[in-house]
């Protein structure tokens, strides 16, 4: 008979919330070749929520309870990009707190899902506002932590909690898992929070450290000019308003990304290190490899932080479909889907029928009846052009099976994931391609700009001509 011998120590977290952080520091060999210094990221996806902000999002709620602001029961109220509201979701599950995430309306699906997965309520307002309007995410956030009864707004841009989680955790990991050799640090920008406490933490143990700001063309850090603010697609990063929670004195230098060199970083990232990044992720690694380019010293460690993962994302930046309708990749050919889209034209129809995230479902309904469609393209309460969802008759019958009064829902909480988006200008053999699984309707974009739908009929129709 065997005899089984047990370890004299456990390893057994007491709960999820301590796995949080001591992340991994992992050597980018490949996509760092032919640097001079070595070049080395903070792989945060692998925080239980999948980011950085799981650091912020317990540190948060501690301060609130200690303070007596937040009390058993109550109702947790916080603007964010997902991040975290994702970190304070499943602390909330553990604590007995509800959650509200109010998200702009350019962050992906999936975010929005998987703040609802933990138990989060969303409510979604229009990027493209003044921070100052009583749309802006920011406003909305506000009334409703002055309407609900017991809610609570730890506000991540103003709290002195964010800094100081990173000075008690980030920046001391870094230096240790570095052995003291770090010289330059790369982060991109977002609440200030993760620059400022981390550069606080490492420049009392290295004053000669240089500290780089990654910031997205549009926003109003490192912007040349206020007429330089302007709207971008990286989420979770840049701002168009400066935050309490970020001292710019600890950034030595600024470097701008394009949305268009951050996503495709991001995707070389995927594709080189087997490293599933975020699009703010991207931008800094971006930025990490212009400073690493010009530095000569061997012994010089950059080191860059990925704030989250990619698989919040895989709609947008690792669709080939959404990059391609922003223009971030380029498709060639001859048969143009436009010419489908004028060919099919009636003008007893409208060219593009769309419904609105915040109306019921059956208004959408009676559109697909009077149209004799199978399917809406859904678009935001705020922009008729930004296209955010689709809804079908299939769809909606499946959620009438297990929901009779499915009917009087809004849109939003039934929509399925946008068709796939082409380009007015690409081939037609390609667009087919797309239309992979039940997919039987593709997006058509004309500059950037909705214009239309194409089926899989119509296609086969124009490759058969």
């Amino acid at each position: 008979m065997s005899t089984l011998t047990t370890a004299s120590t456990t390893d057994i977290k007491d709960s999820i919330l301590d796995a949080i952080g001591g992340t991994p520091l992992v050597r980018l060999s490949r996509i760092g070749a032919g640097l001079t210094p070595q070049l080395v990221a903070k792989v945060e996806s692998l925080n239980p929520g999948g980011s950085i902000k799981d650091r912020i999002a317990v540190a948060l709620i501690d301060a609130a309870e200690r303070d007596g602001l937040l009390r058993p029961g109550g109702t947790i109220v916080e603007p964010t990009s997902g991040n975290t509201g994702t970190g304070l979701a499943i602390a909330a599950r553990l604590k007995g707190y509800q959650v509200i995430a109010v998200m702009p309306d350019k962050m992906s699906r999936e975010k929005i899902d998987l703040l609802r997965a933990y138990g989060a309520k969303v409510v979604v307002c229009p990027t493209n506002v003044e921070p100052e309007s009583p749309e802006s995410y920011y406003s909305v956030s506000d009334r409703l932590a002055a309407e609900i009864p017991g809610a609570f707004k730890p506000n991540q841009y103003r709290n002195p909690a964010n800094p100081a989680a990173h000075y008690a955790t980030t920046g001391p990991e870094l230096w240790t898992q570095s052995g003291g050799r770090i010289t330059h640090l790369v982060i991109g920008v977002g609440t200030g929070g993760t620059i400022t406490g981390t550069a606080r933490y490492l420049k009392q143990r290295n004053p000669e450290l240089v500290v780089v700001g990654a910031d997205p063309v549009g926003s109003i850090y490192a912007a040349p000019t206020a007429e330089d603010v302007k709207g971008y697609l990286v989420e979770g990063v840049g701002e168009d308003f400066w935050p309490a929670t970020f001292d710019p004195s600890v950034v030595d230098r600024w470097v701008r990304v394009s949305d268009r060199d951050s996503f495709l970083t991001t995707r070389r990232l995927a594709m080189t290190e087997g490293i599933l990044a975020g699009g703010s992720g991207g931008m800094a690694l971006h930025a990490a490899l212009e400073v690493a380019a010009g530095i000569d010293d061997p012994k010089a460690l950059v080191a860059v932080i990925l704030p989250d993962g990619g698989r919040s994302y895989l709609s947008k930046i690792y669709s080939d479909a959404w990059m391609t309708e922003y223009g971030f990749l380029e498709r060639s050919g001859e048969e143009s889907v436009g010419d489908v889209l004028l060919r099919k034209h009636d003008d007893t129809i409208p060219a593009l029928v769309t419904v609105r995230t915040d109306q019921p479902v059956r208004n959408a309904v009676a559109l697909l009846h009077e149209h004799r469609v199978s399917q809406l393209p859904v678009v935001s309460a705020h922009d008729d052009q930004a296209v955010v969802g689709s809804i079908g008759e299939r769809g909606v019958l499946k959620h009438a099976v297990s929901d009779p009064d499915v009917l009087d829902a809004a849109i939003v909480d039934v929509m399925e994931p946008p068709f796939p988006a082409v380009s007015a200008g690409d081939p037609v053999r390609d667009a087919v391609e797309l239309l992979s699984g039940d997919r039987q309707a593709l997006l058509v974009t004309l500059d950037g700009r909705p214009t239309g739908i194409v089926t899989r009929a119509d296609l086969l129709e124009a490759l058969a001509r």
